[in-house]
């Protein structure tokens, strides 16, 4: 089996990928096309078909600013679309992500990393459903009027809020995709309780092979297999899959591991490419409590190194239709069970 043939004729979908910051840090710089110059050709080495671009705030946006700050990369995203109408197309439902993908081009499906521009106001779910969101999580590292992040779990274990269960239930009523990837651990396990749709966990990896709060359990990856969900290993950040040794190797040990707990329908890629922005912005990397910095840089640290995973899948003799199913079956299939449909 060729393994680079196989995962550019496979349909890749990446969960998560914080681009539009990017994106946005230079066109302050007046460099507009950071998108056509550096992340289209990524994309498509990297063989990517489908890409959901989370709008993450950071803290000065978090309070008064959060919604203008969303409004503002969702419309970015449009004129991206509008640029490299050739090479990429907003998706509102899976039928449209078959559409885009089968002429060439790469679906793009707006989400929401964390709830801030919400804030307490739960019927603003419904106006970004109408501006294009279609999956979204409630927090990011720390608190939201909906839920607490995983990075407050040392401090604080809070349920949803009353909030955040109406903007929950709102979602699955949608046919928003609900994001659990960063929730804290008792935000997860209400929302485990009370789903009833498939959801994804977007950027995640096993908290039983790298102990770190943003890490899932095996109780948890196993409801969320049960519900028809899938969980993405978030190849691309060294703390979650090894500080010491974040490897392809490594990525796909989680992969093995999430196939013998939920089985192999439930396991998907959301590397979370975090090294662009962080050096660009930054310089450096900055880390959020909880997260320890990490010294050995992953190896899949871009999306021009997404074949590197179908590599070594290849070699410990995944099977064909199984690898398929990782770099994406498993989450168009969410798609399509959830995505711009209505919870009837």
């Amino acid at each position: 089996m060729d393994a680079l043939a196989l995962h550019h004729d496979a349909v890749v979908v990446d969960a998560h990928n914080d681009l539009i910051l990017v994106v946005d840090h230079f066109d302050a710089r007046g460099r507009t096309d950071n998108f056509g110059e550096y992340w289209l050709p990524q994309l498509r080495a990297g063989g990517v078909d489908v890409q959901v671009l989370p709008i993450c705030l950071h803290r000065p946006f978090q309070s008064e600013g959060g919604l203008r700050r969303t409004m503002l990369l969702i419309e970015r995203i449009y004129r991206l679309a509008d640029q490299h109408a050739d090479d990429v197309a907003i998706c509102l439902t899976a039928d449209e992500v078959d559409a885009a993908v089968a002429t060439g081009r790469i679906a793009l499906i707006i989400a929401l990393e964390g709830g801030h521009a919400i804030g307490q106001d739960a019927a603003l779910i419904r106006t970004l459903f109408r501006v294009g969101v279609r999956v979204a999580s409630l927090a990011h590292n720390g608190r939201t009027f909906l839920a607490d992040g995983s990075g407050l779990d040392a401090s604080s274990r809070s349920r949803l809020t009353p909030e955040g269960v109406e903007v929950f239930t709102e979602m699955e009523s949608l046919g928003m995709v609900f994001d659990i990837s960063h929730l804290g651990i008792a935000g997860v396990d209400d929302v485990l309780e009370r789903a009833t749709r498939p959801l994804l966990a977007t950027h995640s990896a096993c908290l039983a092979l790298t102990d770190t709060h943003r890490n899932l359990g095996d109780p948890q990856i196993k409801r969320i297999a049960e519900l028809g969900g899938v969980v993405h290993v978030a190849a691309a950040v060294p703390q979650f899959v090894d500080p010491k040794n974040p490897s392809a190797e490594r990525v796909v040990d989680h992969v093995e591991h999430l196939i013998e707990v939920a089985g192999v329908d439930h396991v998907g890629i959301g590397p979370d490419f975090m090294d662009d922005y962080m050096q660009n912005v930054y310089g450096q990397w900055l880390f959020p409590p909880g997260i320890e910095p990490h010294e050995v840089p992953a190896d899949v640290e871009r999306p021009a190194d997404l074949p590197k995973l179908t590599e070594v899948m290849v070699r410990r003799g995944f099977a064909e239709a199984d690898i398929r199913k990782v770099l994406g079956g498993n989450a168009l299939r969410v798609l399509h069970d959830v995505m711009g449909v209505p919870k009837r």
